[in-house]
């Protein structure tokens, strides 16, 4: 009996891809100094884009994780049950240096090798990234208190995940957590009620609940309480060096939109032992280096998510065919798709700009650290809130079947406005861009140099440039126009950094369609003469 129909017109499955074919990473790479690596960072690429690493993320997200606060005879436990794909994918990530390793790495250009490999292992799975990315994040906050960071920097740095309730010190390889917002306060992190008591024995007591904490099956946390100074830092272990529990409990786990491979809990603290990171009362200057790396860390993960809808929709229109030829063929799906791959292209050399600053700031070059101060802030700000538009329009590439589970298009819808939300909501981010400009004026200098080494290359650049610098001398308008000022900072240091390093095509593609004429934010308007087919090349990865 015939069947009832045949399957034609059907994209094939995208299999193995060499996801480090990427000329925007790859020549990033290069040029920030961290070209001695890309044999390893090839190595990761051809991992992320395998079918196989695809399914352990696949899996860990089908199979969120499990709260379990009592074990069987009634003792707390306070335990979080992963499918076991998650701890796959962390240890891949941890053995290849994704974590804190770039710290105990003395070669120029290690933090630019692990931005490159962390956007590379995030296409298939984001959500383990969290926990990744707050190892990375500890290091320097750690580092204000030497004596905690002779003791836990190496095992933080250690390329072993060694998962497991344990002691720290009888473990090989250490996992850092962020608990810090409360339910009163959210970013207002000097609102927060947590209490810290000093003892006679040199630590301290923690009492509150924290509303967002990240990663709560990690083996020590950064926190802010209350201590008689004042808000301070503080380090929390999950299990004390004699081996008994810490006093802290998981109320309950988020039911998140998206991230859902990754934990993210209510905890209490009930006289938790701390350690003192830091000076007492103040732990936000001390915290901050965490925060930069982090913000650093969402724009990475962002540029990594728009790369990964860049694969899915070119592959789909590349094998779909619709009124006589493939999509990819189609004048107005041609455009819409170079719209997605440019937008892809600027948040990835944007993101290795970034990466490099924070390598030579970590060196001891103050312009990079001026530049940094300003440049992350930018661009979190602005490559978080892009990538959900992005997700949505490369879903919407797909058709209906972008809106199927089975295609991997609604994780990574799910996952796009997190990073705008983490560390800072949008809001949050433009202030403190406003913020740092006012409180360094070396820091906007640094900003505005860089902008500048780009001009007299392009009109359109040139005019966005002149429009920013006359927006930033008018200091009583700014506040309330703030997102909009960010927005002109963010692409005007994009186009800096294309007009200097892409192609021509590229660069002039880009200014033209976000600083020339009326930009509407919309994807598939790039005005005629684009050279879409230089744009889709460099976004095509190979097999």
């Amino acid at each position: 009996m015939p069947p009832t129909h045949e399957v034609f017109n059907q994209a094939p499955p995208l299999g193995d891809y060499a996801a480090a074919d990427d000329p925007a990473l790859l020549e990033g790479l290069r040029r920030e100094g961290a070209g001695w690596a890309e044999a390893e960072v090839r190595e990761v690429g051809d991992a992320a884009g395998s079918e196989r690493v695809r399914a352990w993320g696949e899996s860990a997200n089908a199979y969120p994780p499990v709260l379990r606060t009592h074990d069987r005879y009634g003792h707390r436990v306070d335990e979080v049950d992963y499918q076991p794909a998650y701890h796959v994918l962390m240890d891949q990530a941890v053995e290849r240096g994704m974590h804190a390793a770039a710290w105990a790495d003395e070669r120029p250009g290690a933090h630019v090798a692990r931005a490159a490999k962390f956007f590379l292992w995030s296409q298939p799975e984001a959500g383990h990234g969290c926990p990744v990315s707050m190892t990375y994040a500890a290091i320097p906050t750690l580092r204000h208190s030497p004596e905690l960071a002779r003791r836990y920097e190496p095992l933080l740095t250690a390329r072993v995940y060694d998962f497991g309730l344990r002691a720290p010190h009888t473990k090989r390889g250490l996992i850092a957590g962020m608990s810090m917002t409360e339910k009163q306060g959210g970013s207002d992190v000097r609102a927060n009620t947590t209490r810290a008591v000093p003892t006679s024995e040199g630590h301290y007591l923690l009492t509150g609940h924290k509303w967002f904490t990240s990663a709560p099956m990690s083996d020590v946390f950064l926190t802010l309480a209350q201590a008689p100074e004042g808000l301070t830092c503080f380090l929390v272990p999950r299990v004390l060096e004699d081996g008994g529990r810490n006093a802290l409990h998981i109320q309950r786990l988020k039911d998140k939109l998206g991230n859902r491979s990754n934990a993210s809990a209510e905890l209490e603290y009930d006289g938790a032992v701390a350690h003192l990171v830091g000076e007492p009362g103040r732990g936000v200057r001390t915290i901050i280096e965490m925060v930069n790396c982090t913000r650093l860390d969402c724009v990475i993960g962002s540029a990594s998510g728009m790369r990964a809808a860049v694969v899915q929709a070119l592959h789909h229109a590349e094998h779909r065919r619709a009124f006589g030829s493939t999509l990819v063929e189609q004048p107005l799906m041609r455009n819409v798709l170079a719209d997605l791959a440019l937008e892809s292209e600027a948040a990835t050399a944007l993101m290795m700009r970034l990466a490099g600053s924070v390598d030579r700031a970590m060196r001891g070059d103050e312009g990079e650290a001026a530049f940094r101060r300003l440049g992350v802030a930018v661009g979190k700000f602005w490559v978080t809130k892009r990538q959900p538009a992005h997700a949505a329009e490369a879903l919407e590439c797909l058709g209906g079947n972008g809106y199927v589970e089975e295609s991997g298009m609604p994780r990574l819808f799910r996952d796009s406005p997190l990073n705008s939300i983490w560390e800072g909501s949008g809001n949050v981010a433009a202030l403190d861009v406003l913020r740092a400009m006012g409180r360094s004026p070396e820091a906007l200098e640094a900003f505005m140099a860089e902008l500048g080494a780009a001009r007299g290359s392009d009109g359109h650049y040139d005019a966005a440039v002149e429009r920013l610098e006359e927006t930033l001398g008018d200091p009583d308008r700014i506040q309330y126009r703030a997102r909009s000022v960010v927005e002109l900072m963010a692409l005007t240091l994009q186009a800096s950094v294309l007009l200097r390093y892409a192609p021509n095509p590229v660069a002039e593609a880009f200014t033209a369609s976000r600083l020339g004429g009326e930009w509407g934010h919309v994807f598939g308007t790039l005005p005629r003469g684009v050279d879409t087919g230089l744009i889709l090349e460099r976004a095509r990865p190979h097999g």
